[in-house]
């Protein structure tokens, strides 16, 4: 569509990863196996979780819900994205841009806030074990859950108000695999100063909010299995914590990379980084919760044994 005088243009083209032709297959081979994976593992862990009394507590009710979200969230991506990589127009229209924009926000914000429940939950059950069904009921995890979901996808519909009131006048080329905020704020030619301000207080608060509750958690944590004199009973308070503080560090520190900083220096390094924590963590999550976690792999175990005898 080249420079055009436009208010709204009527669709975005993704350039993808990668621009070149010869690429597009070799992508597609690569992210299709990749998407198949994690929607089969995340499923796997739901399964598992559901049907298997030993694991229906608070960490594992959230981790669940997490696993669900991840297929949404890379759903909401990679579909488009393995299309793009076998169409010559790689086309968005800009109502189907702007509900990926809103979709990707709102999940990959709930996996935020996910993250912070599940902080919380090892924080009751290390540092309060007595009162921890007391403290952890079902209606403690019903409240986690609805203020998880109620405030990304409030969040996400903030930004999306405020992207539908900018003006593009320049090109409609994304420099991106999908319709993220930030390369779609560059294209826009009016002065986009409220946009960016709400990403960087209200966007900021959205996500340091979860990460706060994240770090308050594994400090008081930190301070309580310290003082526990069996080193045995160190060693398994820690590797509770293991597999999430895995997660946490790979979905924050991608995060991190990409959004804190100025929207001139959003660069093709920044696709890489996204790729960590839009597709490569939700493809993790099932392989690092099973992996390092007992009470999963008799869970994944048994609900194989299941599958057999059927």
């Amino acid at each position: 569509m080249g420079r055009n005088n436009l208010t709204r243009p009527s669709e975005f083209i993704l350039l993808g990863l990668s621009s070149r032709s010869e690429h597009q297959k070799p992508l597609f081979a690569v992210f299709l196996p990749i998407y198949l994976i994690t929607v089969v593992g995340n499923l796997l862990i739901i399964l598992a979780i559901h049907s298997d009394t030993h694991l229906q507590t608070p960490m594992y009710f959230f981790l669940g819900i997490l696993s669900f979200v991840d297929i949404c969230y890379v759903t909401v991506i990679i579909p488009k994205m393995l299309v793009n990589f076998l169409s010559e127009t790689k086309a968005i229209s800009y109502g189907e841009c702007l509900t990926q924009m809103y979709f990707f926000l709102a999940f990959g914000n709930i996996d935020s806030f996910l993250l912070a429940a599940m902080a919380i939950d090892r924080y009751v059950a290390i540092c309060n074990p007595l009162h921890y069904s007391t403290i952890m009921n079902h209606r403690c995890c019903v409240l986690l859950l609805i203020l998880s979901f109620c405030i990304p996808y409030l969040h996400s519909l903030l930004h999306i108000i405020l992207t539908n009131q900018l003006i593009f006048c320049a090109s409609n080329v994304i420099h991106h695999f999908f319709c993220d905020d930030q390369s779609v704020l560059k294209l826009s030619c009016s002065s986009h100063f409220v946009k960016e301000i709400t990403v960087m207080t209200e966007g900021l608060a959205v996500i340091m909010t979860p990460f706060s509750c994240i770090i308050i958690s594994y400090l008081r944590i930190l301070t309580t299995v310290l003082k526990i004199p069996s080193a045995a009973w160190k060693h398994k308070a820690f590797s509770t914590c293991g597999s999430h503080l895995t997660v946490v560090t790979l979905f924050y520190g991608s995060i991190s990379y990409v959004y804190f900083q100025p929207l001139s220096n959003y660069t093709v390094k920044d696709r890489i980084a996204t790729i960590i924590y839009t597709i490569l963590t939700p493809m993790l999550n099932p392989f690092i919760y099973s992996l390092r976690n007992k009470d999963m792999k008799q869970g994944l175990t048994k609900l194989m044994h299941r599958v057999k005898c059927h």
